[in-house]
């Protein structure tokens, strides 16, 4: 391929046009050259586009379908880990802090800590908590003030630092500390 300045740009626009707004993430690939993502069929673009044409195609192809099959894993367990629609502050709080925690946990299962795997997994707290009612922007401020910058590329947290950063996102959201029934 002549020219790979552009070329993810370029299949984005495309995508987006064809498919919406959910193919912008075909791209983001697992490690160091996809930015910390969970595709394993797209690498970065010398790697990806080295084999020409038709390789690249199918790289994108399998890229774009290993990211819907993401995207619906994700909508269910977003579903799964949903509050209850009367519930209390409390349980709301208990419902944000054990869904962060799952997949916190998630995202560090399928990146495997890689770099920018921190990234990745703002952008899953913030979709799940729009996906519970919050508003995109006031999602994302409230997942990096519960992260506050303790999630690093290459470092897997502990579950201890998982668990305080959900309780911290439990408590953003509602003002309420999780029930503890210790």
């Amino acid at each position: 391929m002549a020219n790979r300045d552009g070329f993810v740009k370029l299949v984005t626009n495309l995508l987006v046009d064809r498919y919406d707004r959910w193919a912008c993430g075909w791209h983001w690939a697992f490690g160091e050259g996809g930015g910390g993502g969970v595709v394993t069929a797209w690498c970065c673009d010398p790697c990806s586009l080295w084999d020409g044409p038709e390789a690249a195609t199918a790289n994108v192809v399998a890229s774009l379908l290993e990211w819907r099959d993401w995207l619906e894993e994700l909508a269910e367990r977003f579903a799964e880990l949903a509050p209850v629609a009367d519930a209390d502050a409390e349980d709301r709080s208990w419902h944000v802090q054990r869904a962060a925690t799952r997949l916190v946990t998630l995202v560090v299962d399928r990146t495997c800590t890689e770099s920018g795997w921190h990234m990745l997994c703002e952008r899953v707290l913030t979709w799940y908590l729009s996906s519970v009612g919050l508003e995109g922007e006031e999602a994302s401020e409230m997942v990096k003030g519960a992260i506050g910058g303790r999630f690093k590329s290459w470092a897997e947290p502990s579950s201890v630092l998982v668990d305080a950063v959900g309780e911290d996102l439990g408590f953003g959201v509602t003002g309420h500390r999780p029930f503890r029934d210790y």
